[in-house]
């Protein structure tokens, strides 16, 4: 069992800018962050293998960043220039596997969420 722990979550308006944090308990080869609108299916952000590798989803590329403390066991995600359609519950998510990809159901252990919402 790993168990993920969210922080960082709050309001800011457009523009601005928000830091993630997951704190796991124990060590995954793959972490990722997906998120869920209301109403909406949950969606990848990115993911970060424990050798670095990322792959971010098409909307924040350029405007998010993925990284992990492997020492630490926390993941990160630097969310800048937010847009109003960035509003969701962020989580985060840990795969233990070899083939690390943005797919919710390939991922073994979630978070509670971290709620961003952006306010124009």
């Amino acid at each position: 069992q790993v168990q993920l722990v969210e922080s960082g979550g709050g309001s800011v308006q457009v523009g601005g800018s928000l830091r993630l944090s997951c704190v796991a308990s124990g060590f995954a080869y793959c972490m990722a962050w997906f998120r869920q609108a209301p109403g909406k299916e949950r969606e990848g952000v990115a993911y970060i293998t424990s050798i670095g590798t990322a792959t971010y989803a098409d909307p924040v590329k350029g405007r998010f960043n993925i990284s992990r403390e492997n020492a630490k066991k926390t993941l990160y995600l630097q969310m800048s220039s937010l847009k109003p359609e960035d509003t969701a519950m962020y989580y985060c998510a840990a795969f233990r596997g070899s083939l690390c990809r943005l797919v919710a159901a390939e991922f073994d252990y979630w978070g509670q969420g971290t709620q961003v919402t952006v306010s124009s």
